[in-house]
Parts: structure tokens; C-alpha cells; sequence
């Protein structure tokens, strides 16, 4: 596997995470994820590294990395529960409802309407998520 140390690895072993073969494959496949893998995507892509990497592995460990803050765990209706590294950049999701594709995207326009509806409100935005669903027009 590349770049054994990245920065979320250091943060981990900093917050007392022992950093194992099997955790280091588990981590590879959500850098190296194009798409929001599943538990199960993770633990097929996983094997691909180390053949030793369980079930219980996979979800024991994105439940430490969940904790940690490195992983953001996704529920998107009727998806099931989707996983990235939550050091990425700041987007949101449309979720194609015909074949569960997640797509990232990331809009200037929407951050500012909602910076906007937030201080007309008397709010400052701390977080926030926006999930679209849709279909693919035709």
C-alpha cells in the first residue's frame, strides 16, 4: 500500500488508534474510493489487500474511525449506511434513485444562499448537509 503515513493515520495513533495491517487496508480502499463504498464494499476491497480482514474487522474499525472523526458514515434513504474520509473537501450528494450512484458535488451558489438564510435567521451555519435525489432526465 502507498503512503503508509498519511495524515489521517497519525491522528489516529496521536488518539491512542493502534494502527493494524487490517486497519491500514481499510483505510487504502476509502482513499483510494471513487464512489461512497457500503460495510460490504469495504470488506471485498479490503481482502484485495490482506486476505485476513474480517466482517467484524471492517465494521469495528469504521466505528473507531467513525469516533475518531477521520470517517463520515452517510445514510442516504434507502441506501443503507456509506462511508468516506472526512478530511475531504466539503461537498454534497445527489443520489440517483434509480441506481443508488452517489454523486459529489460542491456549489458556491447554494453555500451562499445558505449562509444567507442562516443570517437572515440569526444563525451562523456550524455544519451542514444537503442530500438531492433524483433521475437522470431524459
Amino acid at each position: 500500500m502507498s503512503n503508509a503515513n498519511t495524515h489521517s493515520e497519525l491522528d489516529l495513533r496521536a488518539d491512542g488508534v493502534r494502527i493494524t495491517r487490517q486497519r491500514l487496508a481499510i483505510l487504502h480502499v476509502l482513499r483510494e474510493a471513487s464512489d461512497h463504498p457500503r460495510a460490504e464494499d469495504i470488506l471485498t476491497r479490503a481482502r484485495q489487500q490482506d486476505p485476513s480482514v474480517s466482517q467484524a474487522t471492517v465494521y469495528r474499525t469504521l466505528a473507531i474511525l467513525e469516533k475518531a472523526g477521520t470517517v463520515q458514515r452517510n445514510e442516504f434513504d434507502g441506501a443503507g449506511a456509506r462511508f468516506e474520509l472526512a478530511d475531504r473537501q466539503h461537498h454534497d450528494h445527489l443520489i440517483d434513485l434509480d441506481t443508488g450512484v452517489v454523486v459529489e458535488f460542491h456549489s458556491p451558489r447554494i453555500e451562499q444562499l445558505q449562509a444567507e438564510i442562516a443570517a437572515e435567521l440569526g444563525y451562523d451555519i456550524e455544519r451542514h448537509r444537503l442530500e438531492l435525489y433524483g433521475r437522470k432526465s431524459t
